[in-house]
């Protein structure tokens, strides 16, 4: 065969090895740039999220002192709301990540005043936040945002009464359920009003307080 005639068969096979041997390298660098790709750092923030439930009365409310903390909110309650006593029946201290979700359930003493008869009932409580972040305001202030804010409460209420084998009366209690939700933000560390929920022909209320810090360690 002449070298004419085999010259263009020659460089097609070259063309052609060169192109296959090209394939593993780029396939080689592209692993290397992945590989070198630095990974995202997780947030490690953890936020201490304080609820408190005050109960408003008329009633005599016997009791430990309320928190100095409180003492603004206390101030403020007592010049919008017309009731005579604030008692503190609850204190909950809760950790939750940074950009996090909380959610918790528990059984609590009697919200109803001494002597009022089901004052001796538990009461069953759901406290949830959807979402919990540390935000940056307008004004550059920081901010807590808590999204899906969400306090619920099943409460013993007399409906009736009936006598009982022995002869003497007795009372009939039914649980109801009141309840709310939210999205609220508020400077950290802060506590806030976040809102009121009647509780039956008492007359009394609850009143839902929170407040938000990130933790020292």
């Amino acid at each position: 065969m002449s070298l004419r005639k085999s010259l263009p068969k020659l460089l097609v096979f070259v063309f052609l090895l060169g192109a296959t041997a090209s394939k593993p390298a780029l396939a080689q660098a592209t692993m290397e740039r992945l590989e070198v790709a630095a990974p995202t750092q997780e947030d490690q923030t953890n936020l201490d999220t304080q609820l408190y439930l005050l109960v408003a009365t008329n009633q005599e409310a016997a009791g430990p002192a309320l928190p100095a903390v409180l003492d603004p909110i206390v101030k403020r309650l007592r010049g919008s709301l017309p009731f005579k006593n604030y008692r503190l029946t609850a204190t909950l201290l809760n950790r939750v990540k940074n950009d996090g979700r909380l959610n918790l359930k528990w059984i609590g003493g009697p919200l109803s005043a001494p002597g009022d008869v089901s004052a001796t009932s538990p009461s069953f409580n759901e406290f949830k936040l959807n979402n919990v972040k540390l935000v940056t305001g307008n004004a550059g202030q920081q901010l807590v945002r808590m999204e899906g804010f969400g306090f619920g409460v099943r409460i013993p209420v007399l409906t009736a009464s009936a006598v009982a084998s022995n002869g003497p009366m007795a009372p009939i209690i039914n649980y109801e359920s009141t309840g709310l939700n939210t999205d609220i933000s508020f400077p950290e560390g802060e506590p806030v009003i976040v809102g009121t929920l009647n509780v039956g022909p008492s007359g009394d209320a609850i009143i839902l307080v929170i407040s938000a810090r990130r933790t020292l360690k």
